[in-house]
């Protein structure tokens, strides 16, 4: 069987040439391995896709792990997390934007950063594709670290920063709040959705990715909060400040994301590792619903704040 790759636009690649429905050889377990590796991010299309054969196919790269926020968790299929736009649990995810109501809209994040663990991959599929909007943002920060100049890399080589879990998005100091309305039901804490609550997470400002190797830039915007002990390193909290600023501005350039239009029968799997996401949200009414695998992350590419012994 041979695998045809195509880049995509910026980041990531279209793989083609085999059927999920099909058994996976290791040889082809191998290579498809490589790819995500190489390029980040990988879509596949025009798949006959069901929950089964998206958790096997998902398996091929590595364990899989029940997502903490079990209110979203599939009964049928506990390995399937089920994002749902257009159901009777929009109103919780409802905000103005420029005066425009959008539901489901999310910022640049890694899944389970929160936990100083995140999985190290996860597997998108389209039940129902929405009829207009509805995309899904993928950035890669190994190539935004490539691009930053050398004084910076020597600088986030000595900081450390910390990320605080919030459900109030206009807590949040790094996201763009610019014309921003929380809507009238948006949770003031994670217990009134059924969320657990989350101490702060520390990591590296940049990190090496455990497997390939790559340096990987360790800033992103949601729940971004502060870098640690700057004065440590020579830098106000001014400054610090101004350097986390500068950074997320640096993760927005469209050279490092590719915005994906979902079609039916599409798989998109991304390295949780190296690759940030977002949402752009529907609007009201808009059915959306998209199956979510997440792969194990068995590496600590953090630490939770208060839990040092």
């Amino acid at each position: 069987m041979s695998l045809t790759v195509k880049p995509l636009a910026n980041i990531g690649a279209e793989v083609s040439g085999f059927d999920i429905n099909e058994p996976v050889s290791d040889e082809l377990a191998a290579e498809l391995k490589a790819l995500w590796y190489e390029h980040g991010m990988l879509l596949i299309r025009g798949q006959a896709i069901t929950p089964e054969n998206q958790i096997a196919f998902s398996r091929v790269f590595g364990p899989l792990e029940m997502h903490p926020l079990k209110v979203n968790t599939s009964d049928e299929n506990p390995e399937l997390f089920v994002l749902e736009n257009g159901g009777d649990k929009d109103q919780y995810s409802t905000a103005f934007y420029k005066g425009e109501k959008i539901v489901g809209r999310l910022d640049w994040h890694i899944d389970l950063h929160y936990t100083a663990k995140p999985n190290h991959g996860a597997v998108l599929t389209a039940v129902t594709v929405a009829a207009e909007d509805g995309l899904t943002g993928f950035g890669d920060l190994a190539k935004a670290y490539d691009a930053l100049d050398d004084d910076t890399k020597a600088l986030l080589e000595k900081l450390e920063v910390a990320y605080s879990f919030s459900m109030q998005r206009r807590h949040m100091r790094y996201v763009n709040l610019e014309g921003y309305e929380p809507g009238p039901y948006s949770p003031t804490k994670p217990s009134d959705i059924g969320f657990p609550d989350f101490p702060d997470a520390v990591y590296p400002a940049v990190h090496t990715h455990p497997i390939s190797g790559r340096k990987v830039l360790g800033i992103v915007e949601q729940f971004l909060d502060r870098v640690m002990t700057p004065q440590q390193f020579g830098l106000s909290n001014d400054e610090a400040i101004e350097l986390l600023e500068r950074l997320v501005a640096h993760t927005r350039k469209s050279d490092f994301h590719y915005f994906h239009q979902w079609q039916q029968g599409d798989l998109v799997l991304w390295d949780n590792w190296r690759i940030m996401h977002c949402t752009t949200g529907t609007k009201p009414g808009i059915r959306r619903v998209i199956n979510r695998t997440t792969i194990e992350g068995n590496t600590m590419l953090g630490r939770v704040l208060g839990a040092e012994v």
